[in-house]
This record gives C-alpha cells, sequence and structure tokens, in this order.
C-alpha cells in the first residue's frame, strides 16, 4: 500500500485512519492506491494499531426506546451518522435515564468500548455529566446541561430564538403573553424562558410565570388548559419547541379560542409537525441535522487529537398563518 502510494508506513496509516498533519497531495496518493488495490481495511487489525473501535456513541438521557424516533431526535441522528460514515466510524444508540441505563453508559465509558460519546437531553444534576468528567475518551455535549458549560459541546442559539418569536408575537400587538416551557431541569428549558422574558420586559410588559411541559404534545396540551383557566384574557402564546405548541393549538380549538385571531402561537424548532398544523404553525427554526452533523464532526477532531471550540448555531424566524 505505502509502496504503490509513493508514500512511508507511517504516513499511509495516517491517511486510512483520518489522523491530521498529511498533506492533501499525499492524503490522494494513498486514496489512489487504495482504489488500485482494492484495499479494504482489517478493522480488528486497525483497532489493536490505534487502540480505537471504530464506533461513536450517542447518548440520550432518557428511557422510552420511542425517543429516537422523534422527529426532532431522528434529524439529530442522521446528521451525525451521516459525519461518522465521512469519518469511518459507526454509530452507537444508548439511552440511559434508568439506573440500568446509567450502569451501561458507565462501563462504556470506562471500558472505552467507543471512541468517543455524544451527551444528549441532559437534566439539572444528571450523573452522566459527572460520568462525562470522568471519562479518558472524548465527549461532546449536544446542548449546554445546567451549570458551568462544559469544553466542548453545540448548541443552538436557545435565548435569542425566544426572544425573536416573542418580540414578533409584541409587534403583532399581543400584550398578555404566556409561555409554555420545556423542562426547567434543562438548560434549553430555562434558556428558552430567559429569552421570552427578556423580550416582554424590554417590551415594558409583564412576563407570565413559567407554565411547564416535558417537550411532549400532551405536556403541551394539558399546560395550555391550565393557562386559559388561570389567564383567560392571554393573547399570545410562545410555547419551547414546536409538539407542546401543536398541544396548545389542540387546547386552543377546543375551548373555542380561534387562533390567531383571538390568541397567536409561536412554536420552537421548526418540525414537520409545524407545517401540517391546524392552523401552520409559526416556529423558530434551529438547524437540526447540522446539529448532529456539528457535534458529530467535534467528537471526530477530538478522537483525531484537535481541541476544537464549542459552536452556537444561529435560528430563524419561520411565519406561518398562527402568529
Amino acid at each position: 500500500m505505502a509502496e504503490c502510494a509513493g508514500v512511508s508506513r507511517s504516513v499511509a496509516s495516517r491517511a486510512l485512519n483520518n489522523a491530521p498533519h498529511v498533506s492533501r497531495a499525499k492524503r490522494a496518493a494513498v486514496e489512489r492506491a487504495v482504489r488500485q488495490l482494492g484495499y479494504v481495511p482489517n478493522s480488528t487489525a486497525r483497532a489493536l494499531a490505534t487502540r480505537q473501535t471504530g464506533a461513536a456513541a450517542l447518548v440520550v438521557s432518557g428511557e422510552d426506546p420511542s425517543i429516537f424516533a422523534d422527529p426532532f431526535f431522528a434529524q439529530v441522528i442522521v446528521g451525525a451518522s451521516g459525519a461518522l460514515e465521512e469519518a469511518g466510524l459507526h454509530l452507537m444508540l444508548c439511552l440511559a435515564a434508568s439506573d440500568r441505563g446509567r450502569k451501561r453508559v458507565g462501563e462504556l465509558l470506562r471500558s472505552k468500548g467507543a471512541d468517543g460519546v455524544m451527551l444528549m437531553a441532559l437534566r439539572e444534576d444528571d450523573p452522566l455529566i459527572r460520568m462525562a468528567e470522568e471519562a479518558e475518551m472524548p465527549v461532546v455535549f449536544g446542548g449546554r446541561p445546567v451549570g458551568p458549560a462544559p469544553r466542548w459541546y453545540v448548541d443552538v442559539d436557545n435565548v435569542g430564538g425566544a426572544r425573536e418569536a416573542t418580540e414578533y408575537l409584541v409587534s403583532r400587538g399581543r400584550t398578555r403573553v404566556a409561555a409554555l416551557c420545556g423542562r426547567l431541569d434543562t438548560e434549553a428549558g430555562r434558556a428558552r424562558y430567559r429569552g421570552y422574558r427578556d423580550a416582554l420586559l424590554a417590551a415594558g410588559l409583564d412576563p407570565f410565570p413559567p407554565q411547564e411541559g416535558d417537550f411532549t404534545e400532551p405536556s403541551g396540551a394539558a399546560a395550555m388548559a391550565v393557562l386559559l383557566a388561570a389567564h383567560p384574557d392571554l393573547d399570545g402564546v410562545f410555547a419551547a419547541n414546536d409538539n407542546m405548541a401543536a398541544g396548545a393549538l389542540r387546547t386552543l380549538r377546543e375551548a373555542g379560542r380561534p387562533v390567531p385571531a383571538d390568541v397567536a402561537v409561536i412554536g420552537f424548532d421548526d418540525l414537520a409537525v409545524a407545517r401540517i398544523a391546524d392552523p401552520p404553525l409559526t416556529t423558530v427554526h434551529q438547524p437540526i441535522t447540522a446539529f448532529g452533523r456539528e457535534m458529530a464532526r467535534m467528537l471526530v477532531a477530538l478522537v483525531n487529537g484537535q481541541d476544537p471550540t464549542p459552536l452556537i448555531l444561529p435560528t430563524r424566524l419561520v411565519t406561518r398563518s398562527s402568529a
């Protein structure tokens, strides 16, 4: 292989393993030699030589396996798996909220059963945070956890997106705007409420106390019912994700409160449910597939000995008929 490419064995090895410090010309020569020789890397030999497994794990702090079918996580997986495939790494999916699930993840981290780990959906004081700090392998956080920011993470501009959504409601003449919050033991839930609150205070309006949900459609419907009972004069709602916004739309429809004529509603995520909702949902778009892709790319960089910087992805408002 090295002889055919006209490079040293060490250069050929680094090129085959996507390691840094290989010139473009030498990397191209190795790739040509691979094609000419029909070379297929021996994964077992590579693992022994590099002490790498050829796999990366995506760990989600949740107990229900159906969470991976949620449109949000499904798009994250698409982005992450594509980036890992480009780097020659397999994707492992793990759930970790129960004691059994956390034990399995702890064993994975201690045994170095993967080349690196991506952690998502962490709650305040989640044991996975401590496990990640003690791990002897690269760990990238998908979304910052509550508390001090970790060294490596990918997140979106939760505060800015929520602020823009709330400012839009105010610009449409809404003065009694409530917030359907996500879980307040998550940084995303807290940050989106901060953005909502900051926008109302800047406009000289009073924020509503947070009405918490768990990012699901049923929790949005239930939280909307509580808000209507407590504040029947509300005329606008910012929901911390599209699933809860869809639940809010259902409750408002059942209560005979037309949207947006009576109550305007804005969500967050820009999932498919936003486009098929009745009425179609104005929402904050976040680049979910890119989120997964950049998280995986950051992990690959760490595996290859680089030191990437944290990344905050932008959001933008998508206007439809609900506000």
